[in-house]
């Protein structure tokens, strides 16, 4: 298990802890005023210009000064605002534990795409969007001037999973946040082009979110050779075997996310437990 489970999940999965979403952590000043930045999209544009900037300059170090700023900063990242790829299965679990979802726009499209795009998703114990939902809400007002209530969708479970599933198709992988760790106060759907997270670990071997709690193993009998799922992979963990006329999965890249089965004609594809496997069984 990632070390998150040991830490704040008391040996199980620290995501489907409901202490985890507690609406009483919400009144941390530290975590308020987190948000708070998190919610200027000035601020934002700022930071990832200056992330940006830092993280090139560490590329250019020595691999052992490298590697120590790089765990200095990854250590700091899963204080603040980190993450963890989770399956679908997961997702539903999680809707059980929480009272509301509401689908806001993503901070990273914004800032790669200058677009709104509505990836995320906050999630509550408290009904109807909860203290959450107040603090959002006090943050456009702050920053825009106004409060849009069409920017906040309020979602029923069903509505949720329904999207998370389109999401899926799209190839995008779920993601739990973190903000003021342990508290996590929402779910992401991410992809390497424009969430910033996957793009520091790809670009700038940053890592910002652990593996999941599992790995994908391929049936070799059961796979037709579509290469379907090959397209959605996020992390290169799929290849093509001539051999076999089959898919192979590279446990080393692959993060369980799950996606692959989406698209899978033959449902050739499940998830084990990371765990189990000696050549998977690491988180980042």
């Amino acid at each position: 298990m990632c070390e998150f489970c040991l830490k704040h999940g008391e040996g199980e999965k620290w995501y489907l802890q409901a202490k985890n979403y507690s609406e009483d952590m919400l009144s941390d000043l530290r975590r308020l005023k987190f948000l708070d930045q998190f919610g200027d999209p000035q601020f934002m544009q700022r930071e990832i210009a200056r992330a940006d900037a830092a993280f090139g300059r560490i590329r250019k170090m020595p691999w052992f000064i490298r590697s120590l700023f790089t765990r200095m900063i990854t250590g700091k990242m899963k204080k603040l605002h980190f993450s963890q790829v989770v399956p679908i299965e997961d997702i539903e679990q999680i809707f059980k534990l929480t009272n509301s979802i509401v689908r806001v726009a993503c901070v990273c499209r914004q800032a790669t795409l200058g677009k709104e795009k509505r990836y995320c998703y906050g999630i509550s114990l408290g009904p109807d969007g909860g203290k959450l939902l107040e603090i959002f809400r006090a943050v456009e007002k702050k920053y825009t001037g106004g409060v849009d209530d069409n920017r906040f969708e309020m979602l029923t479970r069903e509505e949720a999973l329904a999207a998370f599933r389109a999401h899926e198709l799209e190839g995008l992988c779920h993601t739990v946040w973190t903000f003021q760790t342990p508290f996590i106060g929402g779910i992401c759907n991410c992809d390497r082009a424009d969430c910033l997270a996957m793009r520091g670990i790809f670009i700038h071997d940053m890592p910002a979110m652990f593996r999941a709690e599992y790995v994908a193993e391929i049936d070799a009998e059961a796979c037709s050779g579509c290469r379907q799922c090959m397209r959605l992979c996020q992390f290169g963990a799929l290849g093509y075997s001539a051999a076999t006329k089959s898919v192979v999965v590279d446990e080393h890249r692959c993060y369980g996310c799950g996606i692959c089965r989406s698209t899978c004609g033959t449902n050739a594809i499940r998830l084990m437990d990371r765990a189990e496997s000696p050549v998977a069984n690491l988180w980042s």
